[in-house]
């Protein structure tokens, strides 16, 4: 399998253009597809740059209804009409997102370009799909946990009604890999540890790579307790003996708290990068435990000997 990055905020080391989105090139055995396709027409130039061929992708995943991984798909859909792209039902919706700013909050669209509903070569499903026996999407059923403290301000109109996104529209991609299963998620909004409970109910056992946004990026400094809440989902992943690759909406601040937890667990992928590795860090060595029983034992038998010898010389003195 081969994975490349297309696009994602921070600049990679192939010259490639960086900007707020995700999109992944994916070469498996029976198929060239694309996870998203970043938020503009940029991202076909990046690929152009990495010398990757759009013409013969033959399958587009878009993980959920936002621009910042949708605006490329029209540009795409010109030079390649033959792809089919797979979409859930309701990412054609109306998205928004609330920013605060010095004159009051900002209501800003974020949903995706309506034309690409209409798109010949579209299939929008809903809820989950398996395209084939390497290639299969899952939506979130049931949730174990609250969304990332990132996604409150996003919101979704309903009739004349902003209300709180429930995120239906988000999907995940499963690769099979031989033995190895890899999972995508664009931004994770569901929350990246209720993404993982639904992948063990439906697939059983645990992801051997996850390549994912987390949603965990904030303008400004960190709350304490948001720092716990980083923290936390760290402490939960670090349960999992899996790969985590990371980029796009995570941000690096957030990344930097994590890898406090996770060390070489968590990796980031940067605009242009190739990711070479599924392997997860080895199972830490008995070698640091059994050296700490060498010593413990060594110290416990010194102990044992000048307990023995003050009873001695003492016994003697008197």
């Amino acid at each position: 399998m081969r994975i490349i990055n297309l696009m994602e905020n921070t600049e990679g080391k192939h010259g490639c253009a960086a900007a707020h989105g995700l999109s992944f090139y994916i070469e498996t055995d029976h198929h060239k597809l694309l996870m998203d396709l970043g938020p503009s027409e940029e991202t076909l130039k990046n690929a152009e740059k990495l010398g990757i061929d759009l013409t013969a992708v033959d399958t587009v995943i878009l993980s959920h209804g936002h621009y910042d991984h949708s605006g490329g798909i029209l540009a795409f859909a010109q030079i390649n009409p033959n792809a089919v792209i797979y979409m859930q039902e309701s990412a054609g919706e109306d998205y928004y997102s609330l920013e605060e700013t010095e004159e009051g909050t900002n209501c800003r669209y974020i949903g995706i370009d309506k034309e690409i509903r209409d798109l010949p070569q579209v299939k929008r499903i809903k809820g989950d799909f398996v395209i084939d026996d390497e290639l299969s999407l899952f939506t979130i059923d049931e949730r174990i946990c609250d969304v990332p403290f990132s996604n409150r301000r996003l919101k979704q109109k309903k009739g004349d009604d902003l209300v709180q996104d429930d995120f239906a529209h988000e999907q995940c991609l499963v690769i099979c890999d031989g033995d190895r299963r890899i999972l995508f998620s664009g931004c994770a909004h569901n929350g990246i540890l209720n993404i993982l409970a639904e992948y063990q109910r439906k697939y059983g056992g645990k992801p051997d790579a996850v390549i994912s946004g987390f949603h965990l990026m904030k303008k400004g400094k960190y709350t304490e307790d948001e720092i716990k809440e980083i923290l936390s989902i760290a402490r939960e992943l670090k349960k999992y003996r899996t790969l985590f690759y990371t980029c796009h909406c995570t941000s690096l601040p957030a990344f930097d708290i994590m890898k406090l937890v996770l060390d070489d667990q968590l990796r980031y992928v940067h605009s242009g990068d190739e990711i070479k590795s599924f392997d997860a860090p080895a199972a830490p060595k008995k070698k640091g435990k059994n050296s700490f029983m060498k010593f413990h034992k060594f110290f416990a038998w010194a102990t044992v000997f000048c307990f023995i010898m003050t009873m001695v010389t003492g016994y003697k003195r008197k």
